[in-house]
């Protein structure tokens, strides 16, 4: 399976590095770095880094066949980019090119509350089939800790991606 990760801004990027780092180490992981997230974090080693001015990789053709891309998290420009069609940069082109080849592409916007033209935006995705899945806690997975509540968010997002894991407890027959 082919992941890529997009962090598109500096707050909360350090969710988006929990999300990288645990996928599964059978994932081929390209990570995407925004210009402000780079500011916040330093490259990995072990992992395909890609500058965000760096349009001709990999990732950014149809043909290389990620099965899913993430944005986490997703700026609000970033999100206006993709839902206008502008791919002016790796992360933008990128989720152009999973649009287009009608995969798996969640984003996960960070800011509240939301604009009424970022809910339009984000409406205008939802449409294309893009999955709008903020970082929002559900209380019934009975989270004690900042770590167990960001497994749920990753937990679930991994769900999204079709990538099994357990990082979060799921509902079952005793919550009845």
């Amino acid at each position: 399976m082919k992941i890529v990760v997009g962090i598109s801004g500096a707050s909360g990027a350090n969710l988006g590095l929990k999300l990288l780092h645990a996928l599964p180490a059978s994932v081929n992981k390209h990570l995407i770095l925004s210009e402000h997230a780079q500011i916040v974090l330093d490259k990995e080693e072990n992992l395909k880094v890609h500058e965000n001015h760096e349009i001709w990789v990999s990732v950014a053709s149809g043909s290389y066949g990620a099965d899913a891309m993430i944005i986490t998290p997703c700026s609000m420009n970033t999100l206006a980019k993709i839902a206008c069609g502008i791919a002016d940069n790796l992360i933008t082109r990128a989720a152009a090119v999973m649009i287009k080849e009608r995969r798996t592409l969640v984003l996960a916007p960070r800011e509240i509350p939301f604009s009424p033209i970022a809910l339009e935006n984000m409406h205008k995705l939802s449409m294309m089939g893009v999955i709008i899945a903020p970082p929002v806690l559900a209380y019934y997975g009975e989270q004690n800790t900042l770590e167990e509540m960001e497994n749920f968010m990753i937990g679930k997002w991994f769900d999204l991606m079709g990538i099994e894991n357990s990082l979060y407890k799921r509902w079952d027959d005793s919550h009845a």
